[in-house]
């Protein structure tokens, strides 16, 4: 009998570690995901190192070239990973 209450005991921690760490970093990875696949030309953007931007081209699957600041010249590519937060150019349009 003390050997079934230590096996349920111990699917019952492993259960409760899956709905505190591992579920909630899934939804997270999935929502990124999304994030990232749905970044077009002229979004504003926040990166992770704190930089805001406007994307001005889409080179492949995972770069883009993001303009920073008002002087049109600094532009650089970027991992799409690197993106951390997204305002979409036409969202004040449909607002209007």
């Amino acid at each position: 009998m003390n050997t079934t209450g230590l096996i349920i005991w111990v699917i019952v921690i492993i259960a409760f570690m899956y709905f505190v760490t591992i579920r909630p970093q899934k939804k997270k990875d999935e929502q990124m995901k999304e994030l990232i696949s749905s970044l077009e030309v002229g979004d504003s953007i926040l990166t992770s190192s704190g930089f805001y931007g406007v994307i001005v081209d889409n080179l492949d699957d995972s770069t883009i070239i993001v303009e920073f600041g008002n002087d049109k010249h600094c532009r650089i590519p970027m991992e799409k990973s690197a993106v951390t937060a997204v305002e979409k150019a036409n969202a004040e349009q449909e607002e209007e």
